[in-house]
């Protein structure tokens, strides 16, 4: 059903409209095969995925740090593949792997498209639990920057999604009122029940097509917003 009293539409960027999977192994695939040849891009990623994806959880929940974030996630992935690695190299490739990320800059199918439909018909921004800096690039470097009136990170908000706050500084910069906003990002707990929780509506971007509950608004390719918007 058309959510017809809709004005701000707010977007997570990672895992939503920049595609962080294909972006992130391409990464890491150039980093290995200028200093660390013998490891297998593919085996590494499978280990290092659901790896991040807890870290990250425990990062947005401040229960490790930034500095923890970046190096948990590469140890544990490394010893999960049985890769003997020092502190000095996984050091290096964290800090690599920060500085050519935003050089891949994959979208989801429809992006573009979908950015172009709305841009004509709501004010359009961006949430996100991302580095300041590295989210900038992303966002430059993909070529949607001009389609955001305001981006919002957590360095910004001085905390991340779930937490209430966050919206409330995004809709502060926005000038915009949760009664006519809506939230459109690809965790149920970030995203979807952080933007609830704040008085915002919300959509979940189910790219994976896991079962959730009829209550949620979903879709799972990005141009079915329409249905919504």
């Amino acid at each position: 059903m058309k959510q017809t009293h809709i004005k701000d539409v707010f977007f997570d960027l990672d895992h939503t409209l920049w595609d962080f999977d294909k972006n992130s192994e391409l990464t890491f695939e150039g980093i290995f095969n200028r200093n660390h040849p013998e490891i297998e891009t593919k085996q590494f990623i499978e280990k290092y995925v659901p790896i991040n994806q807890e870290c990250w959880k425990l990062y947005q929940y401040d229960k490790i740090t930034h500095q923890e974030l970046r190096y948990n996630r590469l140890k544990h992935s490394f010893d999960a593949i049985n890769y003997t690695i020092s502190d000095e190299e996984i050091d290096a490739i964290a800090k690599d792997y920060l500085r050519f990320l935003p050089d891949n800059n994959h979208l989801f199918d429809g992006t573009i498209e979908v950015l172009e439909y709305l841009n004509q018909r709501y004010t359009l921004h961006i949430i996100t639990n991302g580095f300041a800096e590295v989210q900038y690039k992303k966002i430059s470097n993909s070529k949607i920057e001009s389609y955001f009136r305001t981006v919002t990170n957590s360095e910004m908000a001085g905390v991340k999604k779930p937490n209430p706050l966050i919206f409330d500084f995004a809709l502060d910069l926005a000038k915009a009122k949760k009664e006519s906003s809506i939230m459109i990002g690809d965790s149920l707990d970030a995203d979807v029940q952080g933007a609830i929780d704040a008085g915002l509506d919300a959509v979940f971007f189910n790219e994976a097509k896991i079962e959730v509950g009829t209550h949620i608004k979903q879709i799972n390719h990005l141009l079915e917003i329409k249905k919504y918007l």
